[in-house]
């Protein structure tokens, strides 16, 4: 068997389950790829689990690993082969003499405890230039997460997930020169990316959740989107459906264990304990037009307003790729500023409904902050956002500064008062990522360089 060309990718992590992607690669007939793994300690592995891989899902699949205990360490091999028989299934394989490859991942399920401490990691934005299909100085952008990797070895209680909120791919490259828009180069951009040997070791090893923002497309889709962009479309969004999405919770898990491949929304919900996550999708279904101009669809903002409401959870991470505020003084239409009706009304119902502990997680601008928004009126009303962005900064932009928001003047004012919001961090103007640790008594932000340094932390008092 040889290594994955992709891969291996822990995504959707439960108590009892996980799901990993892998691609091979074209072999000589049919191609299949396996998985075996045990729980760290024991001697003998599992019956390995196969998939056979397709080309029009360029080789690649999701092998769900199932009947696992929570709070435990488990070690796994992945590979792929082709067997010399093109009689072979799935069923018969497992009964070929194979020779796994020798590296073995380790991956942890989330405790059962609702209210043990958890850790998370926190960015976006990992830019990555590829000219005539040649990575371009790929080590400075995959730095970023061999600082990650050192946090995660030490991390204390171990990492829950690594929660990565958009632009994990540069498509239009900037749009400098020729933007990425057949499929087979979008394809190879994912294969680049992800294979980059500091990020590939994290996600063979923590638990990782995605969502696109506009370069996984185009830059501020669809802001400026024409019939052109159609065929663009669908290419970017079938190579995010297969590298991003399919590893994550948006595909439901039967109860024979299988996924179910059909997919009709991206965003989605996760939960650790008493942690909640709403990973919003603030990028695929904009509305522009004047009379009803809205970020997230009807259907997605109704269900994020119901699962505020109804959900036990102590503590609400909201994911939207794009800041939720502070507001930028260049206001390019792009982030929650441009759709304050929408904004509004989730704040509103929020302060209405009483709910607790809400925290927006965005990234998007370059630059990494935290924020807390208050209103005149209520005093019991209190929202915050924790802004992580970049990864790997492309030389060609600046970095985001407290001088580009806005602080002067309150967000919103509305007949029951005003809505203000103020900088409770330092803006952080170079590569860096945030570390989440979410205790009984806070919410404790701390940003780190590209090499794992702590720059600062912010505490969140939870209430």
């Amino acid at each position: 068997m040889f290594k994955p060309t992709v891969g291996p990718i822990v995504g959707h992590t439960t108590t009892d389950h996980a799901r990993i992607f892998l691609r091979g690669d074209h072999g000589n007939s049919q191609v299949f790829a396996g998985i075996r793994h045990r729980r760290r300690g024991d001697t003998g592995w599992s019956i390995g689990q196969f998939v056979q891989l397709k080309a029009y899902r360029d080789m690649s699949d999701i092998i769900v690993l199932k009947g696992l205990q929570p709070d435990t360490a488990y070690e796994y091999q992945a590979g792929w082969f082709s067997p010399l028989s093109p009689t072979h299934t799935v069923e018969t394989i497992q009964e070929l003499p194979l020779q796994w490859p020798r590296n073995t991942y380790c991956l942890r399920t989330p405790t059962d405890k609702t209210d043990a401490p958890r850790t998370y990691i926190v960015g976006s934005c990992r830019y990555l230039r590829i000219v005539a299909n040649t990575p371009l100085l790929p080590a400075l952008g995959d730095r970023t997460f061999a600082g990650i990797n050192r946090v995660v070895e030490q991390a204390d209680p171990p990492i829950s997930a690594v929660v990565m909120t958009g632009d994990q791919v540069y498509l239009d490259d900037l749009n400098v020169i020729g933007p990425d828009r057949t499929y087979e180069n979008i394809l190879f951009r994912y294969r680049t990316v992800f294979a980059q040997p500091q990020i590939r070791k994290l996600m063979a090893g923590t638990p990782t959740y995605m969502i696109l923002d506009d370069h996984e497309i185009e830059d501020n889709w669809p802001a400026r989107r024409t019939a052109q962009d159609d065929l663009l479309y669908a290419n970017a969004m079938s190579a995010y459906r297969l590298y991003q999405a399919s590893h994550g919770p948006v595909h439901e898990l039967s109860g024979d264990g299988t996924l179910n491949r059909a997919l009709t929304r991206y965003w989605y919900t996760f939960a650790h304990g008493d942690i909640h996550w709403f990973v919003t999708d603030s990028r695929t279904q904009r509305n522009l037009s004047a009379d009803d101009r809205r970020i997230l669809d009807q259907e997605q903002e109704q269900a994020l307003l119901e699962w505020l409401v109804s959900s036990p959870a102590r503590v609400k991470l909201v994911v939207t790729s794009v800041m939720f505020f502070p507001d930028h003084k260049r206001n390019d239409g792009d982030a929650w500023q441009a759709f304050p009706a929408q904004r509004l009304r989730l704040l509103d119902s929020i302060r209405r409904q009483r709910i607790k502990n809400v925290v927006f997680i965005s990234g998007d601008v370059h630059g990494s902050m935290t924020s807390r928004l208050r209103h005149s009126e209520d005093p019991d009303f209190e929202v915050n956002t924790v802004v992580s962005s970049p990864f790997y900064n492309s030389k060609l932009l600046p970095f985001a500064k407290a001088a580009d928001f806005i602080f002067h003047r309150p967000m919103a004012r509305t007949d029951s008062g005003e809505y203000r919001y103020e900088l409770t961090s330092e803006v952080v103007s170079q590569d860096n990522f945030a570390r989440l640790q979410v205790t009984a008594q806070s919410l404790q932000v701390t940003f780190h360089d590209r090499d794992g340094r702590p720059l600062q932390t912010v505490d969140i008092p939870l209430r």
